[in-house]
């Protein structure tokens, strides 16, 4: 299997109060260590990055590895349903299956990513599940989704869950995850100035400027 990865970064970030992919993060910017460590998992060359509609606003990147590539949402303020849509279509031809994430969970252990597409099997999606929800944001998706994801769209309905309803989706319990991920980091994104401090100082760096 083809295996690839989209990271997520076109939110306003409008609880942290400025763009999440380009906060500090030790010796990185947040987005670029997102893209390390899933690169650790998935050959760097089938990462797709997918920034804020162009009409939205210029949101500026870091720099990152040759070979990722990077798209933008087609429509503004469409949450991450027209994220992960996207990054399929970018992703078509290139991979049979991507691991989907945002840009916000720099605690993010690679080697979910390995266990999650180990559990795919024959299903659309393989997604963590905490006994109450499923986790679309931390899921691997089968790319062939895609029109499923693009028929939500169009009925305008944009839950990132949604998808999970309309395919056959292995559910991976959270507690599988503790054997590579004790915490649970993974699951964990960065909303607030708040879990952006304790992820500093779980990571062992020091706030900088913010």
């Amino acid at each position: 299997m083809n295996r690839g990865a989209v990271i997520l970064c076109g939110g306003l970030s409008t609880r942290m109060g400025r763009d999440k992919a380009t906060l500090p993060f030790g010796p990185e910017l947040m987005l670029q260590r997102v893209v390390r460590l899933v690169g650790d998992a998935v050959p760097t060359e089938n990462i797709v990055v997918v920034a804020a509609a162009a009409q939205w606003f210029d949101q500026r990147l870091p720099e990152l590895p040759a070979g990722v590539r990077i798209v933008r949402d087609e429509r503004p303020e469409r949450g991450p349903l027209e994220g992960i849509a996207a990054g399929l279509r970018a992703q078509q031809g290139s991979s049979e299956a991507v691991f989907v994430t945002a840009c916000d969970v720099p605690l993010l252990v690679p080697a979910v990513i390995g266990l999650l597409f180990d559990e795919l099997g024959d299903s659309a999606i393989a997604a963590p599940t905490d006994g109450r929800f499923a986790h679309p944001l931390s899921a691997v998706y089968r790319t062939s989704v895609l029109p499923e994801v693009e028929r939500l769209l169009a009925a305008d309905q944009l839950r990132a869950r949604g998808v999970l309803e309309k395919v056959a989706v292995r559910e991976v319990p959270a507690e599988r995850l503790r054997a590579v991920d004790p915490q649970l980091a993974t699951l964990e994104n960065l909303n607030t100035p708040e879990d952006y401090e304790r992820a500093l100082a779980a990571a062992g760096f020091e706030l900088r400027e913010f």
